[in-house]
């Protein structure tokens, strides 16, 4: 890929047509990824994990945005908290380890040594004048909606955060995902660029197909139908996912669960949207039977049968929450071609591994659906590499959700290069 200069970033950006995909360029050249890296995951809110993640005083876990560590510790207060993963003397890492338990963090370079709530404490063989107090961890923006962890790298973060919170709460909150306990936890390296594995996760248009055992418990028409081109079986089946919603939402009232269709996901910094839909068979989770997969219900959920809260956040999640557990999906660049797809399963903290779940069955259709996912994210960006590739027309029944987006990525790209004048 040829080396793009700023003016021809900034052409591209004010040349993308709305209703299609972006040009090549934005999944294969270095100096996007750059820009992405500076505009999109150091100036916007990260979703990096859960509180599970640090359940107690001491706990950690690490996390790479870019080329700029950060690790997020529970203090003896049990304030979740975030630090740049950089001591202050020499650079070195502090921690190395995505996960871990410690009483102080000390730099294993020079023994340098932080109290978990970042402030230095011993600093051996400086000078008699060096002020400890002036040499703590460079703290990192943390926030918690419900229990979902998000960072901000910029030293001004986004001030939306808190209509995003009060937004969603109502939504993840009955999913008591703060005060649940991580099951498993699986990493996959996508070979392709985080744009495509974002748009791949905004569509179903794909499932069908691709996607053997998500499909058991969805509803076609939940995620996009063209009503058209339907024949009269398809038309009832259609008709019969209507009854079957309503009958949903009938017990979604009566335990006071939020369900409405909220949609802000492009517009602002801080976009968002969160749906309870129906599922399919038992309606009660996204497995191979629809069955709960873990006997524990989470939070103060009381009823299986409650069907699926998706809960999407730009730049780089999405999360599927259910009555029996909850699953959550982080996407971190690598390269301009290789992207992190972290998914997290989450059951309640009381659940036994062997006795209320089987963590096999908890987490088969998402294992089968990442890889499967994954492979699609290869072929794409395999393709757009080719000097065919031209941005085709989105499907508006079933592509709606990758329109938006795109187009708050070009928002974002957009008003930075206005307000920096680059």
């Amino acid at each position: 890929m040829p080396k793009l200069d700023m003016s021809e970033i900034r052409s591209l950006v004010q040349s993308r047509q709305p209703g299609r995909p972006l040009e090549a360029p934005f999944y294969l050249s270095r100096e996007i990824l750059e820009l992405d890296l500076e505009v999109i995951f150091g100036r916007h809110w990260i979703f990096v994990g859960v509180e599970p993640d640090v359940p107690e005083p001491g706990d950690y876990a690490s996390v790479q945005i870019g080329r700029n560590p950060v690790v997020i510790v529970r203090d003896d207060d049990m304030q979740v908290r975030a630090f740049h993963n950089v001591c202050r003397h020499r650079g070195a890492r502090l921690v190395t380890e995505p996960q871990g338990t410690v009483g102080k963090l000390v730099c294993p370079y020079h023994q340098w040594t932080y109290e978990l709530d970042g402030s230095l404490i011993h600093a051996e063989h400086m000078a008699p004048d060096f002020d400890m107090s002036c040499h703590g961890l460079k703290k990192v923006h943390v926030r918690s909606l419900a229990g979902l962890l998000f960072v901000c790298l910029a030293d001004e973060p986004p001030a939306d955060f808190d209509e995003m919170a009060r937004a969603l709460e109502p939504y993840v909150a009955p999913h008591g995902i703060a005060d649940a306990r991580v099951a498993a936890r699986v990493d996959l390296v996508e070979e392709g660029n985080w744009k495509l594995t974002m748009e791949n996760n905004r569509e179903c248009y794909h499932c069908a197909t691709n996607h053997p055992e998500l499909t058991i418990s969805l509803f076609e028409y939940g995620y996009g139908f063209a009503p058209e081109s339907g024949d009269e079986s398809r038309c009832e089946a259609m008709a019969q996912y209507a009854r079957t919603e309503a009958e949903f939402e009938t017990a979604w009232e009566a335990h006071g669960l939020a369900w409405q269709e909220r949609d802000e996901l492009h517009g602002r910094p801080t976009a968002f949207r969160a749906q309870r839909l129906p599922l399919d068979r038992a309606g009660e989770s996204q497995t191979l039977d629809g069955r709960a997969a873990c006997r524990k219900l989470m939070g103060s959920l009381k009823r299986a049968k409650l069907g699926g809260l998706s809960v999407w956040t730009q730049p780089n999640s999405w999360v599927h929450l259910m009555s029996d557990h909850v699953v959550t999906f982080s996407v971190l660049p690598l390269s301009p071609e290789r992207t992190l797809l972290r998914t997290t399963w989450l059951v309640h903290q009381d659940a036994v591994e062997g006795v209320d779940y089987d963590p096999d069955n908890l987490t088969e259709v998402w294992r089968r659906t990442n890889e499967q996912d994954g492979a699609l994210v290869g072929l794409a960006h395999s393709g757009v590499q080719s000097k065919a590739y031209e941005p085709g027309p989105y499907s508006p029944y079933t592509e709606g959700l990758v329109e938006k987006f795109v187009a708050w990525y070009i928002e974002r790209l957009g008003a930075h290069l206005d307000a920096s004048g680059r």
